[in-house]
């Protein structure tokens, strides 16, 4: 028995070193969020046994969360690079099947129809305006940016400010309000499920999107210029992946103690 008690302990410590180093991989990864392994131990035990002379027979993984804190933000004095600070998601949607994905990472682009998108060319999520910028619908569209106005002229730039207002300026020097950036929230966000990417998407457990608009209630203000980075340290990481080398060479040690006993008591019966 002391043999699958030790192998479950290695195998738990091989999780750990799989979570600390899919941590470390994504340091320098904009929106990304850190997970933690969580384990519990396992007794075999029944109503009529002893609970005074009762073994554990090892432990198993409990779960793996993610730590949904806040990220350094940086600056990258590019327009379109947007980070939230505080709570929320930015909601994406895939351009052909229009499922939603969830986010942190606002670093987006403009492509050539003027729809503001991800890296990924997912179309960011947002609220109709009027000519004040104020919302005029709860119920986020895709975003798009007119190339042109109603005079002819070219679009030359685009703001968006902490209110998530996105303003286009044109080459004949007028402005524009085209849409608010919407934000979504969860009941629960450990119930997201990560999609890689820096993405999630919304499951039973998290409950479904509330979309908002930045700035109001629990949702956080959209800072221009700026992403959020990894919340990852390094520093803790290297201790974890530490303590979890130990354990698996703990673990390693008990089998080869085992091991020594069980061929001492072969030898004593020849």
């Amino acid at each position: 028995m002391s043999f699958f008690t030790s192998l479950s302990g290695m195998k738990n410590a091989e999780t750990d070193l799989r979570v600390i180093s899919h941590n470390i991989a994504n340091a320098e990864t904009a929106g990304f969020k850190k997970s933690n392994a969580n384990f519990s131990d396992l007794v075999a035990s029944g109503s009529a046994s002893d609970p005074r002379r009762t073994p554990g027979i090892g432990a198993t993984v409990a779960s793996i969360n993610q730590d949904f804190s806040l990220g350094p933000i940086e600056q990258t004095g590019r327009s379109l690079d947007i980070a939230i600070n505080g709570g929320g998601f930015f909601a994406t949607a895939n351009p052909i099947s229009g499922d939603l994905n969830f986010t942190r990472n606002g670093g987006f682009v403009l492509n050539a129809s003027g729809q503001l998108t991800d890296s990924n060319g997912d179309l960011v999520q947002s609220f109709p305006v009027d000519a004040n910028g104020n919302a005029t619908s709860n119920v986020p569209g895709n975003t798009v940016v007119p190339i042109t106005n109603a005079a002819g002229s070219g679009l030359s730039s685009i703001t968006i400010d902490r209110r998530g207002v996105v303003t286009a300026a044109y080459s004949d020097g007028t402005t524009q309000p085209v849409a608010e950036i919407a934000l979504a929230s969860f009941a629960s966000t450990n119930g997201l499920r990560s999609l890689g990417q820096s993405k999630w998407e919304q499951t039973g457990a998290s409950g479904p999107a509330e979309f908002g608009e930045p700035g109001i209630g629990n949702f956080g203000e959209l800072l221009s210029g700026t992403l959020e980075r990894s919340n990852v340290d390094l520093a803790e990481e290297m201790v974890a992946l530490l303590t979890a080398q130990r354990n698996f060479q703990a673990n390693a040690r008990a089998i080869d103690t085992a091991t020594a006993i069980s061929q001492t008591v072969l030898n004593l019966q020849r």
